[in-house]
């Protein structure tokens, strides 16, 4: 049924409006801005929920190796988030001149961006993977990990950020075709992701068995690396997706295309780019950091509580995902109808596409917290047959339910902030949430509440940052940044 009523809202979004009308400066109608909402929310969305569904599957498959196995990944998540996120992060403050530029119709300019921007991700990439691997051996250590679970923990977070060089380009490459208003070619890609992460890590975590498929006996081959195969599956995964994405927005992509002579140009980050990318992507980088440094500090919280905790705790933050995952989505469309609505100067719309992506994240993300609280049991029954883990993690993701509609709000009002490049005070505000209320509570409730306790402080602490990203959004002094002088789109040499 969700995926008619999907069918439906894009068929009737493609007939009724298209990006272009923002940057010819046509007039948009409720109805067409309802319409563009969705033709790039629903995409979107399908992207991101193809990417849970991947971390999904890893955890149940690595689940299926043990307690002590779905510990070593669940310790080192929040630390790889921090690193991937930065790695997002860094790419945003491309993507995002690149929605200004394409807005004011500047194609030469946009091209330009995307050369610089591939130089400097890669670079950042590179220090990012040298950092992590500098630091691999002894993280699981500093995080309070039992020594039975963290030689596993080190082999899976070094394998993942040997990649990094290559993985930001998978998010460059994304970020650059979701603010040219290309949904749909992201969301493809993210889906063969999936199948192929499913497909690798098949044969890369178990050994060989023998299965049973109608009535014949079939020999599965395996390479039986178990967390380390989980690793190996997901990166080469990601690393396919990234190549593929990256020659779809040099060659194909038709505003931002590097063909003959644009291909030849200049790739040296210049300063003007650089400046404007580190005032969008730096408030943003720090935030993430700070961020994650808060995720980190609930994850030595939950240590002491013991590998079910743990366990449970990693598994529900990746059930959580498929709930909150597609107010992500619709972030990033928000991101690049109010980014592109910037670029061609035309404020009024910039706040209407603000409101109504607001409140379209919350509205899908209240059905999903509906679908996580009655589905909890099922959820986590398919990422672990541990009982105790499984009774645990059920009982938090309820807990969380009750937060999900507020956590839209502050997820896809973020993604307007970021589409006209105001980044320092959300962030701040995203950070001294978390730092202020969420870390405070957690550490008073544990001890008395267990995990429960921790939950119950994430739901708290969620719903607090909901409701001043709301005021924020609705008081509307974000939108006379987007006015004043010194953030108007400056000329570059193409």
């Amino acid at each position: 049924m969700s995926g008619q009523v999907c069918s439906i809202l894009l068929n009737f979004a493609v007939e009724m409006a298209d990006i272009s009308l923002i940057q010819n400066g046509e007039s948009l109608n409720l109805r067409q801005q309802i319409a563009l909402t969705a033709k790039l929310s629903v995409p979107a969305i399908i992207a991101q929920l193809s990417t849970i569904m991947m971390q999904y599957i890893d955890a149940s498959m690595v689940g299926h190796l043990g307690a002590d196995a779905s510990a070593s990944v669940g310790l080192m998540n929040s630390s790889l988030w921090m690193f991937w996120g930065v790695c997002s992060t860094f790419t945003m403050g491309f993507s995002v001149q690149v929605a200004h530029r394409l807005g004011a119709r500047d194609g030469l300019g946009a091209r330009a961006v995307l050369r610089q921007g591939i130089v400097a991700c890669v670079i950042a990439g590179t220090l990012m993977a040298l950092l992590g691997l500098g630091i691999s051996g002894q993280l699981p250590v500093w995080l309070g990990g039992n020594p039975d679970i963290c030689h596993g923990a080190s082999v899976y977070f070094a394998t993942f950020v040997a990649a990094l060089p290559v993985l930001i380009l998978n998010y460059l490459a994304g970020g650059m075709l979701r603010c040219a208003g290309n949904m749909k070619i992201p969301g493809l890609f993210n889906v063969g992701m999936c199948i192929l992460d499913v497909v690798f890590n098949f044969f890369l975590i178990f050994p060989t068995r023998t299965v049973g498929i109608f009535g014949a006996e079939m020999t599965l081959p395996g390479a039986d690396l178990g967390i380390l195969g989980a690793a190996l599956g997901t990166v080469a995964a990601e690393c396919i997706c990234a190549s593929a994405m990256m020659y779809w927005v040099c060659r194909r992509q038709h505003d931002l295309c590097l063909k003959g002579i644009e291909a030849r140009k200049n790739y040296r980050p210049t300063p003007s780019v650089l400046k404007r990318a580190a005032g969008i992507a730096v408030p943003m980088t720090v935030e993430h950091i700070v961020f994650c440094g808060a995720q980190i500090m609930v994850t030595v919280i939950v240590a002491p509580l013991g590998v079910v905790a743990i366990a449970a705790n990693a598994f529900a933050v990746t059930a959580e995902s498929l709930c909150y995952m597609p107010g992500f989505g619709i972030g990033e469309a928000a991101t690049t109808l109010c980014g592109q609505s910037y670029g061609a100067g035309r404020f009024d719309l910039v706040k209407r596409f603000a409101h109504l992506t607001t409140l379209l994240g919350m509205l899908v993300m209240t059905i999903m917290a509906v679908a996580m609280y009655v589905c909890a049991d099922a959820m986590m029954g398919i990422m672990t047959p541990v009982e105790s883990i499984r009774t645990l993690g059920a009982q938090i993701l309820r807990i969380e339910a009750w937060a999900e509609p507020m956590y839209a709000a502050s997820i896809v009002a973020y993604g307007a902030f970021v589409g006209v490049g105001d980044t320092i005070l959300p962030a701040t505000m995203n950070f001294g949430s978390i730092w202020l209320v969420r870390i405070p509570l957690a550490a008073l409730l544990a001890p008395a509440y267990g995990l429960k306790g921790v939950w119950i402080a994430m739901c708290a602490e969620l719903v607090f940052r909901g409701l001043i990203f709301l005021a924020r959004l609705y008081r509307g002094h974000w939108l006379k940044l987007g006015k004043t002088p010194e953030n108007t789109v400056p000329e570059i040499e193409v």
